[in-house]
């Protein structure tokens, strides 16, 4: 009896959860919320925020709710499974000097977002409001992970004695989110006026005259050429499902051997083991699938479309899930720490992308620049969507760059190892002593850049 209503719960809250992310596709491109940064599933977990418990249209089952509370850590690590399933490994000798640049930046803000946070709490936020020392943590949190990562630090800062730390880190990512879009459109028209973009330069293609084409004739693509047999649909879905899930056992393999590794450990390294998710640990079982599959000629089993939506689909559930959970009069209490927050991290990632990345990227420097300043602030998504808008024929190389920066910084920053051991480290150490780390290391990784730019030049 007690079965079937747990499954009946868990049916409602998936059906909900899918309904809210359809209404959410459907309303956002038709009231252009869109164009304004506003993705489809931050759309829907407004709407699921309007009718949970705390709404002011209360017909959510706050058990639907709690049910949602535990899905980002789940979702998450699916799609930290998928991230390198449907991508094609580069060359060894091809990883750190092509994204040596991009990746000393990409450093160089996240743990500049760690100080901004720890200066701002040190300097304003704890002596005049008396905040809770972790909440210099929140805008790497929510700038550089994004809600995904907001949603899954909650159990770790209510651990250490900050509750409320889930709800502002997702108001943070919101705050991101909106801002890349809008700030990074505003710094693409200024780098057209500036003439900061190498990919307007005109570019003739040489090419054969063709004789000339009749303009009411369709154009016919060549016909494809014969491959083997397809597998069914249903077959290739299966078979991508299981290749994440292979990915996200290995994480899991991992996770059990670093428990047992550290046993005899004690003190802030067991702490950090003990408290580091499996989300991490599942990218690291998404490389070596992918690593296999290329060893054994069989890479064509992971279709980078299908790895790509089912990575997408659990990011906008866990969006909308997230979303929906917000406890309002955290918010509503915690406006200010969070608008001096949302300043601090928005100033830093300008000044690194307007002042730094002009100095130490190469000559697509703009480009490399607003791709990072997009990932940063909002997500890898919206560092995409700036470099379409600054390079719509994909003539810099700052893909290729970027790409790479992400799979060597994705288990360390936005989520990773660092992001996770942050709080911990503050709650052990003390804010000044993380605040003197994150400057040193700052300091360190800005004067690498500047060495490596003058070395190439």
């Amino acid at each position: 009896m007690s079965t079937l209503p747990a499954a009946l719960l868990i049916a409602v809250a998936f059906a909900v959860l899918g309904l809210l992310l359809a209404l959410g596709r459907a309303i956002g491109p038709a009231l252009g919320l869109q164009r304004l940064g506003l993705p489809a599933a931050v759309v829907a977990g407004l709407l699921g925020l309007l009718i949970g418990p705390q709404g002011p249209w209360p017909v959510m089952p706050e058990a639907v709710e709690a049910l949602w509370a535990r899905l980002p850590m789940i979702l998450l690590t699916l799609v930290f499974g998928t991230l390198m399933l449907g991508r094609p490994l580069p060359a060894l000798q091809q990883f750190w000097r092509p994204a040596a640049a991009q990746t000393l930046l990409g450093l160089t803000l996240g743990f500049g977002q760690f100080l901004m946070g720890a200066l701002a709490v040190l300097l304003l936020l704890g002596p005049w409001l008396g905040v809770n020392p972790l909440m210099a943590c929140l805008i790497e949190v929510g700038f550089e992970g994004g809600h995904g990562s907001a949603a899954v630090m909650g159990p770790i800062y209510a651990g250490l004695g900050f509750g409320e730390g889930t709800d502002l880190g997702l108001a943070m990512a919101t705050v991101g989110l909106l801002s890349s879009t809008v700030l990074g459109g505003v710094l693409v028209v200024i780098g057209q006026r500036y003439g900061w973009l190498m990919a307007f330069e005109p570019v003739v293609p040489q090419v054969a005259p063709q004789p000339a084409a009749d303009p009411h004739q369709p154009s016919c693509p060549l016909p494809a050429p014969a491959s083997a047999p397809e597998r069914g649909q249903a077959e290739v879905l299966l078979l991508n499902l299981g290749l994440a899930g292979l990915a996200v056992g290995i994480g899991v393999l991992m996770q059990a051997g670093l428990d047992w590794a550290t046993t005899p450990l004690e003190g802030a390294w067991r702490t950090v083991v003990d408290a580091l998710p499996v989300y991490p640990l599942a990218l690291a079982g998404s490389l070596l699938v992918r690593l296999a599959l290329e060893r054994s000629g069989l890479s064509d089993l992971a279709s980078p479309q299908l790895q790509t939506r089912l990575g997408g689909l659990a990011t906008d559930l866990l969006i909308t899930a997230a979303m929906a959970g917000l406890n309002l009069s955290q918010l509503v209490h915690n406006w200010l720490p969070l608008t001096v927050l949302a300043l601090a991290g928005l100033g830093w990632n300008l000044l690194v992308v307007l002042v730094l990345a002009r100095r130490v990227l190469p000559v697509d420097w703009f480009e490399r620049a607003v791709i990072e300043f997009g990932q940063a602030t909002g997500v890898a998504a919206s560092g995409l969507l700036l470099l379409g808008m600054a390079d719509p024929d994909n003539r810099s190389e700052a893909l290729p760059a970027f790409s790479i920066k992400q799979l060597l910084l994705q288990p360390v920053l936005a989520g990773g190892v660092v992001t996770v051991a942050a709080p911990l480290a503050v709650h052990s150490w003390g804010l000044p002593l993380w605040c003197e780390l994150c400057f040193g290391l700052t300091v360190l990784w800005i004067t690498l850049a500047l060495l490596l730019a003058r070395q190439g030049s």
